[in-house]
């Protein structure tokens, strides 16, 4: 099975928190994953995104594919240039 890069929905009613994880792709978005690699919160005041550099770069390399959303968390983290450059 392919496996994604996804976010996770966690958190109150109109208060959304996400965990950054890797999924099968037929997984339900709140289900089963098997690693969390970091979390997102929109609502703070600074958004605060951590995000485990060494998972994240291991899931890319063994084929893990970005979610949209997940690609735009990893590129302003700065892992996807540093995928792209070990690449090369």
């Amino acid at each position: 099975m392919a496996t994604k890069i996804r976010l996770c929905r966690i958190g109150a009613k109109k208060k959304p928190f996400y965990r950054m994880v890797i999924a099968e792709s037929s997984a339900p978005r709140d289900g089963r994953f098997i690693e969390q690699i970091g979390y997102y919160d929109p609502t703070k005041s600074p958004v605060v995104i951590n995000i485990d550099e060494e998972k994240a770069l291991k899931w890319l390399s063994t084929g893990a594919q970005p979610s949209n959303t997940a690609k735009s968390l990893l590129s302003q983290a700065g892992i996807l240039t540093k995928f792209h450059e070990s690449k090369n």
